[in-house]
């Protein structure tokens, strides 16, 4: 795991149109520790740093005076991000340690997701760190509402920037909380005009930094426990794009190899609809909890941490999804687990594994 930790993190900056991505871009690029970092947007007259500009180091590249690249995102992603490494490695740009993207305002974070995390040649050199979205207190319930483009950024985030609060009346801020909370319970929130907007805990502390992993598994799980009673709530324009979140816990340890199976055709089948997993796992004949986060089709490699965050020692994974039900996911996660152990898991229906696997995995719901 180490080697995969060492990658040079993408973080992606998203958000729904005038939600504030390029203000927070700006006071974070304003901080020295992210010195080492090179940003990519589509056009530099968005992002506003003509204050900034220290020198052209490069066609399409600025440096700015705190040690920041800001790079022009040209067509390709893939190819933008070989060539940024490249030139890197060839001495014409700083050395960078971190790459921040922000998206377009309609745009859909996942691809970006993937592309980090599945692209052969890219894989090699980055992984995927958090994604960061900007949340409008005053419009983002109307957005969320009639936009399913704002749905998807704010299901798929790692951490939910919460803007404009200053003009927002209380009861909006309190509404928008609750049904975020309903839509994406695992996500840290942030305040931006009522708190000091860290760039380490917003962009550099994730699941796959050594120093920081065990922090962020502990306030995810506590987000899970605090808001447990909301999961249930599917939010969505219509009934087959409904999105919601929810958990799941099993007194059991898992067999890793059989929830590997079920896991590879969930996603195989099933991971347009599901947005989000993070799971902790308790692996039979494993000491310590085994971390899993995956977007999609796509999972980070499995993380083993060195002890566990408090002395639950269930597993707990987190769902995000699309139109899926939770009572198939669990249900045919059991059938899969019990192949491997004979002990049920309490509280989910005894189903077949190949009932299980054709319900959930295979036919559409």
């Amino acid at each position: 795991m180490t080697e995969y930790a060492a990658l040079i993190p993408v973080n992606v900056i998203t958000g729904f149109l005038g939600s504030g991505k390029t203000t927070l871009l700006q006071k974070l690029l304003a901080s020295p520790q992210l010195r080492d970092t090179a940003v990519l947007v589509n056009e530099f007259g968005e992002v506003g740093l003509d204050h900034h500009l220290l020198e052209n180091v490069a066609e399409g590249t600025l440096l700015l005076d705190n040690g920041c690249l800001c790079c022009a995102l040209r067509g390709d992603l893939q190819e933008s991000l070989r060539d940024l490494f490249s030139r890197r490695e060839r001495g014409e740009i700083p050395r960078f340690q971190r790459v921040v993207i922000e998206t377009s305002g309609l745009a859909d974070p996942v691809p970006i997701a993937y592309t980090v995390l599945a692209e052969p040649v890219i894989q090699h050199h980055f992984r995927l760190g958090n994604i960061v979205t900007t949340i409008d207190t005053v419009n983002g319930q109307a957005q969320l509402d009639h936009n399913s483009e704002s749905i998807k950024q704010a299901a798929v985030a790692d951490r939910l920037i919460l803007t404009k609060t200053d003009i927002a009346s209380v009861g909006q801020v309190n509404a928008l909380r609750t049904q975020l909370r309903r839509l994406n319970a695992g996500a840290v929130m942030i305040d931006a005009g009522a708190e000091d907007l860290d760039p380490v805990q917003i962009l550099t502390n994730d699941t796959y930094d050594q120093e920081s992993r065990s922090r962020e598994v502990g306030r995810w799980l506590q987000d899970e426990e605090l808001n447990s009673g909301l999961t249930e709530h599917k939010h969505g324009l219509h009934a087959h794009d409904e999105i919601y979140s929810f958990c799941v816990s099993y007194d059991v340890p898992f067999d890793w190899t059989a929830f590997g199976v079920w896991m590879t055709m969930l996603l195989n089948r099933r991971g347009d609809k599901v947005l989000r997993i993070k799971g902790l796992l308790n692996v039979a004949g494993v000491a310590t909890p085994v971390l899993i986060n995956g977007v999609q089709h796509i999972v980070h490699p499995p993380v083993h941490l060195d002890h566990w965050p408090d002395i639950d020692r269930q597993s707990r994974i987190i769902f995000i999804v699309q139109g899926l039900s939770q009572q198939r996911i669990e249900a045919s996660l059991s059938a899969f687990n019990a192949l491997a152990n004979p002990v049920p898991l309490s509280g989910v229906p005894a189903v077949g594994p190949a009932q299980a696997a054709s319900e959930t995995v295979v036919s559409r719901p």
